[in-house]
């Protein structure tokens, strides 16, 4: 018996080996699909609705808006907000154009914006204008030509958008953009412009979007998703859960959008199923349960630290989370505790799944209905093939129960890196994607994530890669060395620590090194610890020797019961 075999006696009966895939891009079936649910909700955002009807005319004119600033088929745009109606708007509206999207992370500082626009080539960025100081300051570097800027307060109903300029005040995030011929208004641009009648510039195989990650590898890198890759995934996601009911379900969005998990399981699934879906900027426990409880979703996407909070919060028996019928969790380990308790307290189910960048994202995913394995991160998908090859040379496959690298293979599979051969022949060989996990495969063909071949830090559902952190740590002028590595937490999975050597003389203060990284890295990837050695532990050859210090933090997490 092969793997496949293996795994497909675990597929519910009503979902397909093979699933059928439309032949036009998502921006197009969503307009065919206004025929069916024109006025059915699309979007909820603090009480404001869009209904299908409403969310295409805005898509349509902001496509013509973009088109009048020049931009064409090929062309780069970069999105850099969180989650609100405009990101939507202005994802769909790039992609009709034939255009690529570029999402751009709301916590990025400037030197990642300058480092991923400029690896991009991108033309226009559609920005948050709280977020507009910062792409102020590196305009000049990039070859931006104009700058389209929203406030959350064009999206939020009336009586909320007459208090956010005083909220916004008092959080401080009140700019004042100077709007000009390059610096340009979201709403104005909508308002203004009429509906285009230029049909959808995109093909199949045409790449949607530049999604950066660090990748198995190096530094960020741009991930080139086609339209074929990112619908995939979508129909593969609609047919493992087979329950779904379209044109009704209403989906949590808490999951950043400009993340590709809350890109494909928050937005377009939503949106590919005639569905609702809650956007909500960021998680925040209070607002949150409370958003929900009145929101009535019935789906979750999720990520384990969000269930952590969840099911610890001191008043969650004030809530009603009932409607909640299931969740979809990735991105880390879900503790099996928190799992199970969630489930009991909500009456929903939990199924965790994985997936990476490179593969929009989802290859795996425990069955709703069947067989679910604890620590396991379930079967492939329809049509995704996966297997297990030996560490060295990853060309030999190796037995069930045995470790190697998880190599997986599918439609949903990324073109490649932008601009990255080298990168790309190493990670994608003979079809197959190299996903740098060491894993095992079981006897009933269920994946288990051992560890990670390369470095990659996961927090709360962020990539961190160490190297940047500690190029980051190396600008400082007292550093002589510096490592970063991944540590056990029990809320997000693992946060960043760093261990420094002070250059000879000098004197070293653990609040210095994270008030220097906050300057130069987004929160997600500045250091929770700060541990100051004389010296730290070397190789023959003078490397630092990480394995050595990720040895003592795991025993020390053992002997503290972390783990």
């Amino acid at each position: 018996m092969n793997l496949e075999e293996l795994w497909l006696k675990h597929y519910n009966s009503l979902v397909p080996r093979h699933a059928e895939y439309p032949n036009e891009p998502l921006p197009v079936i969503f307009k065919k699909n206004l025929d069916k649910w024109a006025h059915r909700p699309a979007i909820e955002f603090y009480g404001s609705v869009l209904t299908h009807g409403d969310l295409w005319r805005r898509i349509s004119r902001f496509a013509e808006a973009l088109s009048r600033l020049g931009i064409k088929q090929g062309d780069r745009v970069a999105i850099m907000l969180p989650n609100c109606p405009q990101n939507v708007i202005a994802y769909y509206a790039i992609l009709w154009l034939g255009g690529i999207v570029v999402n751009t992370n709301p916590m990025y500082v400037e030197r990642e914006i300058e480092y991923q626009w400029n690896d991009a080539g991108v033309k226009v960025a559609v920005v948050l204008d709280h977020l507009f100081p910062r792409v102020q300051s590196v305009l000049e570097k990039t070859s931006i030509e104009h700058v389209v800027v929203t406030s959350l307060k064009d999206a939020l109903p009336l009586h909320l958008a007459a208090l956010y300029p005083l909220k916004a005040r008092k959080q401080k995030l009140f700019t004042a953009v100077p709007y000009d011929d390059h610096v340009l208004p979201f709403k104005k641009l909508i308002d203004s412009t009429v509906p285009t009648k230029r049909p959808c510039s995109a093909a199949l195989d045409d790449i949607a979007l530049l999604q950066y990650t660090g990748g198995t590898t190096g530094v960020a890198k741009g991930v080139m998703l086609s339209h074929r890759n990112i619908l995939a995934n979508v129909v593969q996601i609609t047919a493992w859960f087979p329950g779904l009911e379209w044109g009704r379900e209403r989906l949590v969005g808490i999951l950043p959008l400009f993340h590709v998990f809350g890109m494909t399981t928050c937005m377009n699934l939503a949106l590919y199923t005639g569905s609702c879906v809650l956007l909500i900027p960021r998680f925040e426990i209070n607002e949150f349960l409370k958003l929900v409880s009145r929101f009535r979703p019935t789906l979750f996407p999720g990520v384990p630290t969000m269930f952590v909070a969840i099911v610890n919060h001191p008043k969650i028996a004030k809530f009603d989370l009932s409607s909640i019928k299931f969740c979809v969790t990735g991105s880390a380990p879900m503790p099996v505790e928190i799992l199970e308790k969630f489930e009991k307290m909500t009456g929903s189910v939990i199924v965790e799944g994985f997936g990476l960048t490179e593969s929009s994202p989802v290859t795996h995913c425990n069955p709703l209905y069947g067989l679910k394995k604890a620590g396991s991160v379930g079967i492939p998908l329809p049509d995704t093939e996966c297997k297990i090859v030996d560490l060295e040379n990853g060309t030999k496959e190796v037995e069930v129960g045995k470790e190697g690298e998880l190599v997986v293979r599918g439609p949903q599979v990324m073109l490649g890196y932008w601009n990255r051969p080298k990168e790309t022949a190493e990670t994608l060989r003979d079809g197959w994607l190299y996903t740098g996990d060491i894993a095992r495969i079981d006897e009933d063909g269920y994946t288990y994530i051992v560890d990670r071949k390369k470095d990659m830090i996961i927090t709360g559902g962020y990539s961190v890669y160490p190297r940047e952190v500690e190029e980051v740590l190396y600008e400082h002028p007292k550093v002589l060395d510096a490592v970063a590595i991944g540590v056990p937490d029990p809320y997000r999975g693992e946060i960043v620590k760093v261990f420094v050597s002070p250059k000879p003389g000098e004197t070293l203060k653990e609040d210095e090194i994270i008030s220097f990284c906050k300057k130069k890295l987004a929160a997600y990837k500045v250091p929770k610890l700060v541990e100051i050695r004389d010296d730290l532990p070397k190789s023959t050859v003078g490397k630092i020797l990480r394995k050595e210090l990720k040895a003592e933090e795991l025993k020390k997490a053992r002997t503290s019961n972390v783990l």
